[in-house]
């Protein structure tokens, strides 16, 4: 069979799959000249996932897109999910809910706080109903709490819809399946390298599976904010089969390229000087934010892979940016140590 005519088989199946409508697609593809320069490489393109809309915008909306029509077509009333305390995934949940008239809760984890700020200020604000696990954002924890509170609210004769910590899932998956073919129609070439960050696995898997039906010559390189590259490659295997079933398409994840860095985080959720360095050197060339928890530390592995020659300098390549902008507003005393002003008294 063509390459041509599976993609249209395939791009079928995609859009018998219900969705509802979320994010404000498509989303930019800029080019950043400045930043490029700086760090060696010929071409570097920004794909704006960080400008999908939804509650401050990520690519978490892609996602929900899925989750949500199957939430609306099951007939649920209440929304559980989890994730640390400054999860972009919560937040873009919890904002999803309240647009659909539905009830949500977050299980969230972390070191406790004074004030909200961030993702969990904005969590507030959208009146989540919150569980606090302080001291303890592991997953098996989160999602120990999910599945009681689910069990609590089913005798309580409501119906919850537990969406997994990211929304990662073998469905929401195919939500950067469809990005890339958004992709390959707004870029020149397919010869490009493809930059994403990876923690739950499921931007990471989709990515890689829309890039090989729809930009076959793509490389897809992720850079790890939490996981290991073993458990890594071994999840997202997963989600790739499971989700190329969903649109009758034959592959084996085995045969796929899975390449992934986690050299670049110390522990999930904390800053580093890496990555603090990235986000300042975004802000300031091509005034484009970044944050310290994913987004600065993916583009601090960009710029070392780059400078290791693991990137190559002369084939362009695609950031994805995939959000996560309110976090910046919780790293005040870190981020703003740097303050250039100069103090006026009036007479």
């Amino acid at each position: 069979m063509k390459s041509d005519d599976q993609q249209e088989i395939i791009i079928k199946s995609l859009n018998q799959i219900s969705t509802i409508d979320l994010g404000s697609l498509p989303t930019p593809l800029d080019e950043a000249r400045r930043l490029a320069d700086k760090i060696g490489l010929s071409k570097l393109f920004i794909k704006r996932d960080d400008l999908t809309g939804l509650a401050g915008g990520g690519n978490k909306a892609r996602k929900l897109e899925y989750d949500f029509a199957e939430i609306l077509k099951g007939g649920y009333d209440v929304v559980i999910t989890a994730g640390g305390i400054q999860s972009n995934h919560a937040r873009m949940t919890a904002a999803a809910a309240r647009k659909l008239g539905l009830d949500v809760k977050l299980v969230l984890g972390g070191a406790d706080f004074d004030i909200p700020k961030g993702n969990l200020l904005l969590d507030v604000l959208f009146n989540a109903e919150i569980r606090y696990l302080v001291d303890d954002d592991a997953n098996s924890s989160l999602e120990k709490e999910m599945q009681k509170w689910a069990d609590e609210l089913l005798k309580e004769g409501r119906k919850p819809f537990v969406i997994p910590i990211g929304g990662s899932t073998a469905l929401g998956a195919l939500g950067y399946v469809k990005a890339m073919q958004e992709l390959a129609a707004q870029i020149e070439s397919n010869n490009v390298q493809i930059i994403v960050g990876v923690g739950s696995c499921g931007t990471f898997a989709g990515t890689i599976l829309g890039a090989k039906i729809f930009m076959p010559e793509a490389k897809v390189i992720g850079v790890s904010v939490s996981r290991t590259v073993d458990a890594i490659k071994n999840r997202t295997k997963e989600l790739i089969n499971e989700s190329s079933d969903l649109i009758n398409y034959k592959i084996n994840a085995e045969d796929c390229s899975i390449e992934c860095y986690d050299d670049y985080h110390f522990e999930y959720g904390i800053i580093t000087e890496t990555g603090r360095q990235a986000v300042e050197l975004a802000a300031n060339l091509e005034g484009i934010l970044l944050d310290p928890i994913y987004t600065g530390k993916v583009m601090a592995g960009l710029i070392d892979l780059a400078a290791k020659k693991v990137i190559d300098r002369n084939i362009p390549v695609v950031f994805i940016h995939t959000g996560g902008m309110p976090i910046i507003f919780s790293f005040e005393s870190e981020l703003g140590s740097n303050i250039n002003y100069t103090k006026i008294f009036p007479n």
